[in-house]
């Protein structure tokens, strides 16, 4: 940690800088409140020490330039006896702590330790947030209302270590959400592991879970490790959580309140520190009413929430979900399509859509393949989606407007060709003039 110290009474100095290094901090010690505002500007510090009180150069004008770098960058005023109310003026200004002289090192030390825990506790915060607003822009397309108020939830999921239940309909994205938190979170060192829990028997869902010691049953030539061994430290993903049999959600709820569990067929518990994001395709509450899944279980693992919309529902990303699709898949199959004309965008974004994003994207993979030219036609798709698409009784919701379609190709085009129209123009297979026109009227 990098600890940056400013006062003019050169003891203090000698004897802070002692106290501090013998604690492995690397110290910058200077005596001019000017030395040490140059010093702020050219390197980084995890905390400052300032005297309130220097000729010259005052800790008020080094607390305001070190805020002005980071607002949360720790700054520790030391004042003298007399000058409560100066000290208590830079605390206002936004001083981390304030020590008065004179004072015992151990206090300044503790001082500092909770100072630089609490920096770290922001940095790392900061990180994640960064992370996260990275990990989205790739991977979860869509700027619909929907879609944002699920990235919101995801970012408040994935720095707290809790259990998250993602539901919504096949094809919704779920094991894509629950990767997003697991990589946003503190976690994201640890391994993300995932199973479908409909898609195995009892007896091998129980097996793959909580692993099995040797001879427990026959075949077990020696002892497994199940899957929440495997995850520890990381993330494991219940997908169709709503399957589980009852007697492994009696195992379950223990792990989530014990943090330990039994292999199969062993007499000796096993500790697990690992993170439980489960999923459903069905409303859980009905399971409960139904009496087959517990509602203790549900609880626990119930803490948060995100509902994923289905596409029918958010249907104004469907050209940005395309044209990634379209990227994806040009780079797979080595194609070089520029564009999706407006016909097939309309029947793209009439279509009924059961499948949701999954049957999208394999709707894209397939025109991609078929597609002959630069620009992909109706022709490339198949039938049932251009027949759904010509009539509006595929349609649950109300379509997106052929306008607002216009408006998304034509800021996709803009971006892709950094501003330059002409090149936009031709990516959109029209004339500059028409673009411009266009322009104009969806403005």
């Amino acid at each position: 940690m990098k600890l940056l110290i400013i006062d003019d009474d050169l003891r203090q100095r000698e004897l802070l800088q002692e106290v501090f290094a013998a604690r492995d901090y690397r110290v910058t010690v200077c005596g001019d409140g000017r030395e040490g505002l140059l010093l702020l500007q050219s390197e980084d510090f995890d905390t400052i020490i300032t005297d309130l009180k220097m000729p010259h150069l005052g800790g008020e004008e080094i607390l305001k330039a070190a805020l002005r770098r980071d607002a949360d960058l720790p700054v520790i005023v030391i004042t003298g006896y007399g000058s409560i109310d100066s000290a208590i003026a830079a605390m206002k200004a936004g001083a981390h702590d304030y020590i008065q002289k004179p004072f015992d090192p151990e206090e300044l030390v503790f001082a500092v330790q909770k100072a630089v825990a609490h920096y770290e506790l922001i940095k790392k915060n900061r990180d994640l947030a960064a992370r996260l607003e990275t990990i989205q822009a790739d991977e979860l397309i869509g700027s619909s209302d929907a879609m944002q108020e699920v990235k919101a939830m995801i970012g408040r999921a994935a720095p707290l270590d809790i259990t998250v239940l993602i539901s919504g309909e096949t094809g919704t994205g779920k094991e894509l959400v629950a990767r997003l938190i697991h990589r946003a979170s503190r976690r994201s060192g640890g391994r993300f592991l995932a199973v479908n829990c409909g898609a195995l028997h009892e007896s091998l869902l129980e097996s793959e879970l909580f692993g099995y010691e040797k001879g427990a049953f026959t075949g077990a030539a020696q002892a497994k490790k199940g899957l929440l061994e495997a995850a520890d430290n990381g993330t494991l993903f219940l997908d169709e959580i709503n399957s589980m049999p009852p007697p492994l959600q009696i195992k379950l709820l223990r792990v989530l309140q014990e943090g330990s569990f039994l292999r199969v067929g062993a007499t000796r518990e096993t500790n697990c520190d690992i993170r439980i994001i489960s999923a459903t395709n069905c409303d859980l509450k009905a399971e409960l009413a139904a009496g087959r899944f517990r509602e203790d279980l549900y609880y626990r693992l119930h803490v948060m929430n995100i509902d994923l919309p289905p596409l029918r529902r958010r249907r104004e990303d469907i050209p940005e979900l395309c044209y990634h699709f379209l990227a994806k898949y040009n780079a797979r199959y080595d194609k070089e399509i520029e564009a999706i004309d407006h016909r097939s965008m309309e029947m793209l974004c009439r279509a009924p859509w059961p499948g949701n994003i999954r049957e999208l994207e394999n709707t894209v993979s397939r025109a991609v393949i078929m597609a002959s030219g630069p620009t992909l036609v109706a022709a490339s798709l198949p039938d049932e989606i251009r027949q759904a698409g010509q009539s509006p009784a595929g349609l649950d919701l109300p379509m997106m407007r052929l306008d607002e379609v216009e408006q998304f190709m034509i800021k996709k085009a803009l971006v892709a060709t950094g501003n330059n129209r002409a090149q936009a123009a031709r990516l959109l297979g029209i004339d500059t003039s028409t673009l411009w026109r266009k322009m104009k009227r969806l403005e």
